[in-house]
């Protein structure tokens, strides 16, 4: 549940702030006449999300597809992450030079050009999490799923909104920094995983049996297993005790320095 809710927020929060900064160029350029066109390019990417994620959730009983979806569900995530340390500052000036194209066309061209940027925007951070919840249907209990994947988007709507009305007091980049770390150590769980899967598939070019009992204790329920789980709390929670006291330490040498 921890993996689905984690990974549920982080994109939820991408696909809010999308919305959200949509929104607010669209007024500011005069044209809130669009703004239908983003809440339904924004539905139907929800719902396409949500029909894929049903969709692979039905393959994940099967060692091969479980190894196949778990690899791109990790590698999804890693570029996920890169993208976002790269450009989470930039996302504002990158929507708005991206609407900026789209927003010129005439008439009902406007519109589906907002449309189709809102629908695949969204939809590109809901295919990530469809992927990590496909992944995960077949080691995880239904209702552990669909109750931390709406944890995490109940959350994500709440930060998004804290963040479009409180700004200038909610640190979205030490957010993006804690969830990155976790999303790699969980990247790492996944691949461990698909290789476990795919030995036990009998796919690889390498001795299956044994690499298939060699990596039982490195998976979810295997002791290595747990740690790495544990450790998916443990890491991110010290990187974020340690910014904050680096924080307090700036403030205060910045104090003593004015006094």
């Amino acid at each position: 549940m921890l993996e689905v809710f984690v990974v549920t927020l982080r994109e939820g929060i991408e696909a809010f702030l999308i919305v959200a900064i949509a929104l607010a160029i669209l007024r500011k350029d005069g044209r809130a006449a669009l703004a239908s066109a983003v809440h339904a390019g924004a539905a139907l990417a929800v719902a396409a999300s949500v029909a894929l994620g049903v969709f692979l959730a039905g393959y994940a009983m099967q060692p091969l597809w479980e190894s196949v979806l778990a690899a791109t569900a990790a590698v999804l995530v890693l570029s996920m992450v890169i993208y976002m340390l790269r450009h989470a500052r930039h996302m504002r000036t990158d929507i708005s030079n991206r609407l900026q194209g789209v927003t010129h066309a005439p008439g009902a061209g406007a519109w589906v050009g907002v449309f189709l940027f809102t629908l695949l925007m969204i939809t590109r951070e809901g295919m990530e999490a469809a992927f990590v919840v496909g992944s995960l249907a077949g080691e995880r209990a239904g209702a552990a799923l669909i109750g931390g994947a709406l944890a995490g988007i109940a959350a994500a709507a709440a930060l998004a909104w804290a963040w479009s009305r409180y700004g200038h007091r909610v640190n979205l980049g030490l957010f993006f920094q804690v969830t990155s770390i976790f999303l790699v150590l969980f990247s790492v769980q996944l691949l461990i995983y698909a290789f476990h899967e795919a030995t036990e598939a009998g796919v690889l070019p390498i001795d299956n049996a044994y690499w298939h009992i060699a990596t039982e204790p490195y998976g979810p329920e295997g002791p290595y297993g747990q740690w790495l789980t544990f450790g998916l709390v443990v890491v991110p929670l010290a990187w974020l005790i340690a910014s904050r006291l680096r924080g307090l330490r700036a403030k205060r040498a910045g104090a003593l320095r004015t006094a």
